[in-house]
Protein backbone atom coordinates (compact mmCIF):
# COMPACT_ATOMS: atom_id res chain seq x y z
CA UNK A 1 0.00 0.00 0.00
CA UNK A 2 2.77 2.42 0.88
CA UNK A 3 4.58 1.47 -2.27
CA UNK A 4 1.44 2.31 -4.26
CA UNK A 5 1.29 5.77 -2.75
CA UNK A 6 5.00 6.29 -3.35
CA UNK A 7 4.60 5.32 -6.99
CA UNK A 8 1.59 7.58 -7.27
CA UNK A 9 3.55 10.50 -5.90
CA UNK A 10 6.36 9.75 -8.34
CA UNK A 11 3.88 9.69 -11.20
CA UNK A 12 2.33 13.01 -10.13
CA UNK A 13 5.76 14.54 -9.78
CA UNK A 14 6.77 13.32 -13.24
CA UNK A 15 3.53 14.62 -14.73
CA UNK A 16 4.09 18.00 -13.04
CA UNK A 17 7.64 18.16 -14.37
CA UNK A 18 6.41 17.26 -17.86
CA UNK A 19 3.68 19.91 -17.71
CA UNK A 20 6.13 22.53 -16.46
CA UNK A 21 8.65 21.72 -19.18
CA UNK A 22 5.91 21.73 -21.78
CA UNK A 23 4.67 25.07 -20.60
CA UNK A 24 8.16 26.52 -20.86
CA UNK A 25 8.59 25.02 -24.28
CA UNK A 26 5.28 26.31 -25.50
CA UNK A 27 6.07 29.79 -24.07
CA UNK A 28 9.40 29.81 -25.86
CA UNK A 29 7.89 28.59 -29.10
CA UNK A 30 5.25 31.31 -29.00
CA UNK A 31 7.84 33.88 -27.89
CA UNK A 32 5.51 34.98 -25.11
CA UNK A 33 6.62 35.87 -21.62
CA UNK A 34 5.00 34.62 -18.46
CA UNK A 35 2.77 36.84 -16.36
CA UNK A 36 5.50 37.45 -13.74
CA UNK A 37 7.98 38.12 -16.47
CA UNK A 38 5.53 40.46 -18.18
CA UNK A 39 5.01 42.30 -14.90
CA UNK A 40 8.74 42.60 -14.36
CA UNK A 41 9.25 43.83 -17.94
CA UNK A 42 6.45 46.38 -17.62
CA UNK A 43 7.85 47.72 -14.38
CA UNK A 44 11.29 47.98 -15.92
CA UNK A 45 9.87 49.79 -18.95
CA UNK A 46 7.94 52.22 -16.79
CA UNK A 47 11.01 52.90 -14.65
CA UNK A 48 13.15 53.46 -17.71
CA UNK A 49 10.54 55.82 -19.18
CA UNK A 50 10.24 57.77 -15.91
CA UNK A 51 14.01 58.07 -15.58
CA UNK A 52 14.55 58.94 -19.25
CA UNK A 53 12.12 61.90 -19.29
CA UNK A 54 14.20 64.20 -17.01
CA UNK A 55 17.32 63.22 -18.91
CA UNK A 56 15.65 64.07 -22.21
CA UNK A 57 14.37 67.37 -20.76
CA UNK A 58 17.83 68.34 -19.49
CA UNK A 59 19.41 67.37 -22.80
CA UNK A 60 16.83 69.40 -24.73
CA UNK A 61 17.37 72.42 -22.42
CA UNK A 62 21.14 72.22 -22.85
CA UNK A 63 20.71 72.04 -26.64
CA UNK A 64 18.37 75.05 -26.57
CA UNK A 65 20.81 77.10 -24.48
CA UNK A 66 23.66 76.16 -26.76
CA UNK A 67 21.58 77.17 -29.80
CA UNK A 68 20.68 80.52 -28.20
CA UNK A 69 24.31 81.23 -27.32
CA UNK A 70 25.39 80.36 -30.84
CA UNK A 71 22.63 82.55 -32.32
CA UNK A 72 23.56 85.46 -30.04
CA UNK A 73 27.22 85.20 -31.05
CA UNK A 74 26.25 85.15 -34.72
CA UNK A 75 23.99 88.20 -34.25
CA UNK A 76 26.77 90.09 -32.48
CA UNK A 77 29.22 89.27 -35.26
CA UNK A 78 26.71 90.35 -37.91
CA UNK A 79 25.95 93.57 -36.02
CA UNK A 80 29.66 94.42 -35.93
CA UNK A 81 29.88 93.82 -39.67
CA UNK A 82 26.82 96.01 -40.33
CA UNK A 83 28.23 98.79 -38.12
CA UNK A 84 31.56 98.55 -39.93
CA UNK A 85 29.77 98.79 -43.29
CA UNK A 86 27.77 101.84 -42.13
CA UNK A 87 30.96 103.53 -40.95
CA UNK A 88 32.67 102.73 -44.24
CA UNK A 89 29.74 104.11 -46.25
CA UNK A 90 29.77 107.29 -44.15
CA UNK A 91 33.50 107.70 -44.76
CA UNK A 92 33.08 107.07 -48.48
CA UNK A 93 30.27 109.63 -48.66
CA UNK A 94 32.36 112.21 -46.78
CA UNK A 95 35.33 111.60 -49.07
CA UNK A 96 33.13 111.90 -52.16
CA UNK A 97 31.70 115.19 -50.89
CA UNK A 98 35.16 116.47 -50.08
CA UNK A 99 36.42 115.42 -53.49
CA UNK A 100 33.49 117.18 -55.16
CA UNK A 101 34.13 120.39 -53.22
CA UNK A 102 37.83 120.29 -54.09
CA UNK A 103 36.96 119.86 -57.77
CA UNK A 104 34.64 122.87 -57.59
CA UNK A 105 37.35 124.99 -55.98
CA UNK A 106 39.82 123.88 -58.67
CA UNK A 107 37.40 124.91 -61.40
CA UNK A 108 36.78 128.20 -59.62
CA UNK A 109 40.49 128.93 -59.34
CA UNK A 110 40.99 128.14 -63.01
CA UNK A 111 38.18 130.54 -63.94
CA UNK A 112 39.48 133.39 -61.77
CA UNK A 113 42.82 133.73 -63.51
CA UNK A 114 42.62 137.54 -63.51
CA UNK A 115 42.47 137.66 -59.71
CA UNK A 116 45.02 136.98 -57.03
CA UNK A 117 43.54 134.28 -54.81
CA UNK A 118 44.15 132.60 -51.46
CA UNK A 119 42.75 129.11 -50.98
CA UNK A 120 41.60 128.20 -47.49
CA UNK A 121 39.78 125.52 -45.51
CA UNK A 122 36.77 126.02 -43.24
CA UNK A 123 37.78 125.04 -39.69
CA UNK A 124 34.69 126.09 -37.72
CA UNK A 125 31.00 126.80 -38.20
CA UNK A 126 28.94 127.29 -35.08
CA UNK A 127 25.42 125.78 -35.20
CA UNK A 128 24.11 128.84 -33.32
CA UNK A 129 25.11 131.16 -36.18
CA UNK A 130 25.28 128.61 -39.00
CA UNK A 131 23.78 130.99 -41.57
CA UNK A 132 25.87 133.94 -40.41
CA UNK A 133 29.56 133.12 -40.57
CA UNK A 134 32.34 130.57 -40.95
CA UNK A 135 35.95 130.50 -39.74
CA UNK A 136 38.81 129.74 -42.14
CA UNK A 137 42.40 128.65 -41.48
CA UNK A 138 44.14 131.63 -43.15
CA UNK A 139 44.69 135.05 -41.60
CA UNK A 140 46.72 138.22 -41.83
CA UNK A 141 49.97 136.23 -41.99
CA UNK A 142 48.70 134.87 -45.32
CA UNK A 143 47.58 138.22 -46.69
CA UNK A 144 43.92 138.06 -45.65
CA UNK A 145 42.29 141.44 -44.95
CA UNK A 146 38.88 142.61 -43.76
CA UNK A 147 36.22 143.06 -46.51
CA UNK A 148 37.92 140.74 -48.98
CA UNK A 149 35.40 138.77 -51.05
CA UNK A 150 35.08 135.04 -50.38
CA UNK A 151 33.88 132.46 -52.90
CA UNK A 152 33.02 128.78 -52.65
CA UNK A 153 31.93 126.34 -55.32
CA UNK A 154 31.32 128.64 -58.29
CA UNK A 155 30.05 131.79 -56.63
CA UNK A 156 30.37 134.53 -54.06
CA UNK A 157 29.29 133.50 -50.55
CA UNK A 158 30.41 136.42 -48.35
CA UNK A 159 33.23 138.64 -47.20
CA UNK A 160 35.93 138.65 -44.52
CA UNK A 161 34.64 140.40 -41.40
CA UNK A 162 37.42 139.76 -38.87
CA UNK A 163 41.08 138.75 -39.15
CA UNK A 164 43.72 137.34 -36.80
CA UNK A 165 47.26 136.27 -37.72
CA UNK A 166 46.30 132.64 -38.38
CA UNK A 167 42.55 132.64 -39.09
CA UNK A 168 39.67 134.79 -40.25
CA UNK A 169 35.89 135.05 -39.91
CA UNK A 170 33.75 135.21 -43.04
CA UNK A 171 30.33 136.87 -42.91
CA UNK A 172 27.99 135.00 -45.24
CA UNK A 173 25.50 136.55 -47.66
CA UNK A 174 22.83 134.40 -46.04
CA UNK A 175 23.04 136.34 -42.77
CA UNK A 176 19.78 138.07 -41.79
CA UNK A 177 21.77 141.25 -41.12
CA UNK A 178 20.75 143.15 -44.27
CA UNK A 179 23.30 145.89 -43.58
CA UNK A 180 26.30 143.60 -43.29
CA UNK A 181 25.49 141.49 -46.36
CA UNK A 182 24.90 144.26 -48.89
CA UNK A 183 26.72 143.76 -52.20
CA UNK A 184 26.55 145.90 -55.33
CA UNK A 185 25.55 143.64 -58.21
CA UNK A 186 24.54 143.72 -61.85
CA UNK A 187 22.40 141.48 -64.04
CA UNK A 188 24.09 140.63 -67.33
CA UNK A 189 21.22 140.99 -69.79
CA UNK A 190 22.00 140.62 -73.51
CA UNK A 191 21.13 144.25 -74.22
CA UNK A 192 22.49 145.96 -71.11
CA UNK A 193 23.66 145.48 -67.55
CA UNK A 194 21.05 146.14 -64.88
CA UNK A 195 22.27 147.29 -61.48
CA UNK A 196 20.92 146.64 -58.01
CA UNK A 197 21.85 145.61 -54.48
CA UNK A 198 22.05 142.13 -52.95
CA UNK A 199 20.61 142.84 -49.50
CA UNK A 200 18.76 139.75 -48.31
CA UNK A 201 18.34 135.99 -48.39
CA UNK A 202 15.14 133.98 -48.64
CA UNK A 203 15.79 130.97 -46.40
CA UNK A 204 12.65 129.13 -47.45
CA UNK A 205 13.57 129.24 -51.13
CA UNK A 206 17.35 129.42 -50.51
CA UNK A 207 17.68 132.40 -52.87
CA UNK A 208 19.47 135.77 -52.67
CA UNK A 209 17.30 138.87 -52.84
CA UNK A 210 18.37 141.70 -55.17
CA UNK A 211 16.46 144.97 -54.80
CA UNK A 212 16.41 148.62 -55.91
CA UNK A 213 16.18 147.65 -59.58
CA UNK A 214 14.76 150.07 -62.15
CA UNK A 215 11.11 149.00 -62.71
CA UNK A 216 11.34 149.81 -66.46
CA UNK A 217 14.12 147.30 -67.11
CA UNK A 218 13.33 143.96 -68.74
CA UNK A 219 14.97 141.10 -66.86
CA UNK A 220 15.21 137.57 -68.25
CA UNK A 221 15.23 134.56 -65.96
CA UNK A 222 18.45 132.58 -66.21
CA UNK A 223 20.58 135.72 -66.63
CA UNK A 224 23.83 135.72 -64.71
CA UNK A 225 24.30 138.07 -61.77
CA UNK A 226 27.81 139.29 -60.88
CA UNK A 227 29.40 141.85 -58.61
CA UNK A 228 29.48 145.31 -60.17
CA UNK A 229 32.49 146.62 -58.27
CA UNK A 230 30.65 149.89 -57.62
CA UNK A 231 30.42 149.41 -53.86
CA UNK A 232 34.15 149.73 -53.34
CA UNK A 233 34.37 146.44 -51.45
CA UNK A 234 34.10 143.58 -53.94
CA UNK A 235 35.89 143.60 -57.29
CA UNK A 236 33.73 143.40 -60.39
CA UNK A 237 32.71 140.31 -62.36
CA UNK A 238 32.58 137.82 -59.45
CA UNK A 239 29.74 135.41 -60.13
CA UNK A 240 26.88 135.54 -57.62
CA UNK A 241 24.21 133.41 -59.30
CA UNK A 242 21.41 133.37 -61.87
CA UNK A 243 18.02 135.06 -61.99
CA UNK A 244 15.31 132.71 -60.73
CA UNK A 245 12.30 135.01 -60.27
CA UNK A 246 11.37 138.63 -61.01
CA UNK A 247 8.64 140.63 -59.26
CA UNK A 248 7.81 144.08 -57.93
CA UNK A 249 8.68 144.89 -54.33
CA UNK A 250 6.00 145.32 -51.66
CA UNK A 251 5.75 149.05 -52.30
CA UNK A 252 5.51 148.71 -56.10
CA UNK A 253 8.39 151.12 -56.64
CA UNK A 254 11.25 148.86 -57.70
CA UNK A 255 11.72 145.41 -59.15
CA UNK A 256 12.93 142.65 -56.88
CA UNK A 257 14.88 139.67 -58.20
CA UNK A 258 15.40 136.30 -56.52
CA UNK A 259 18.77 134.80 -57.41
CA UNK A 260 19.85 131.19 -57.27
CA UNK A 261 23.34 131.20 -55.66
CA UNK A 262 26.17 129.84 -57.77
CA UNK A 263 28.06 128.95 -54.60
CA UNK A 264 27.13 126.37 -51.99
CA UNK A 265 25.80 128.25 -48.96
CA UNK A 266 25.37 125.22 -46.70
CA UNK A 267 28.05 122.58 -47.28
CA UNK A 268 31.04 124.93 -47.27
CA UNK A 269 34.37 123.15 -46.77
CA UNK A 270 36.83 125.07 -48.92
CA UNK A 271 36.85 128.73 -49.91
CA UNK A 272 38.77 131.06 -52.18
CA UNK A 273 39.54 134.55 -50.90
CA UNK A 274 39.87 137.22 -53.60
CA UNK A 275 42.74 139.56 -52.84
CA UNK A 276 42.07 143.19 -53.56
CA UNK A 277 44.82 144.66 -55.71
CA UNK A 278 45.92 148.25 -55.73
CA UNK A 279 45.97 150.27 -58.92
CA UNK A 280 49.72 149.85 -59.18
CA UNK A 281 49.48 146.00 -59.09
Amino acid sequence: MNQFFNNKRMIVLLISVIVFISTIAISRNREEASIPQLFINDMAGISTSILSKPAETVSSFVDSVDHLVHTFEENQALKKKVDAMDEMQAKIYALEQENQNMKQELVLNNNLTEFKKISSTVIARNPDNWIDLIVIDKGSNDGIQVDMSVMSGNGLIGRVSEVSPTMAKVLLLSTPNDIANRVSAEIQNPKESIHGIIDGYNHDKKLFIMSEIDPTKEIETGSQVVTSGLGGVSPSSLLIGTVEEVKMDEFGLFQEVLIKPAGNMYDIRYVTVIVRQSKGD
